[in-house]
């Protein structure tokens, strides 16, 4: 992975609160200082010592998540780019579930919820559509242009599915291919 440059486009506001991010190109992955999101979720006082006792307790746990932690060189308090432990979202949202905080639990609970929809869609696939219709309306798109997005999705499906036939290789194949139809 790549340095993160020092500027402020990858930061994120949380409750009047700072989390740094850096976005990785290759993998199209965010990722998040997880002191950071301690800080938040904890009101810690030392959240890099929360942070040393909690990944002690998940490594004796023998939760794979830690095993997985990279770590960037990101722009510390003191203005100097220091060595920190990143998550990608997965791991992130993992980790949350780890945190025994009072600040933590609306975020578990919708965690919760969110998996056990996910669930159900998977058991009844039209829910998924369902939700996804309820999202566009809710973010104010037109009936029109809901329906045109539908059937795009369809239609890439389609075509994907076709190239997959035709020995198309998944990957940077597949983005050129994407790119050129989003851009027709």
């Amino acid at each position: 992975m790549s340095n993160l440059p020092a500027n402020t486009e990858h930061l994120k506001q949380y409750e009047q609160r700072m989390i740094r991010t850096h976005w990785d190109e290759a993998e199209e992955k965010w990722y998040f200082a997880i002191v950071d999101v301690l800080a938040v979720l904890t009101d810690s006082v030392d959240p890099q010592n929360y942070w040393r006792v909690l990944k002690k307790r998940l490594r004796d746990e023998g939760n794979e998540t830690i095993t997985n932690c990279n770590g960037l060189k990101m722009l510390a308090a003191d203005g100097k780019m220091r060595k920190t432990d990143v998550a990608d979202v997965e791991q992130l949202l993992r980790l949350v579930q780890s945190i025994p905080s009072p600040k933590a639990e609306p975020f578990k609970l919708w965690l919760a919820q969110v998996g056990s929809e996910r669930i159900w869609e998977t058991i009844d696939p039209e829910l998924s559509i369902d939700r996804a219709l309820e999202t566009y309306v809710r973010k104010g798109y037109s009936r029109e242009w809901i329906n045109q997005r539908l059937q795009a999705i369809q239609v890439r499906k389609e075509l994907t599915a076709e190239w997959q036939n035709h020995g198309v290789q998944k990957g940077l194949e597949y983005a050129i291919l994407t790119d050129e139809i989003t851009r027709a």
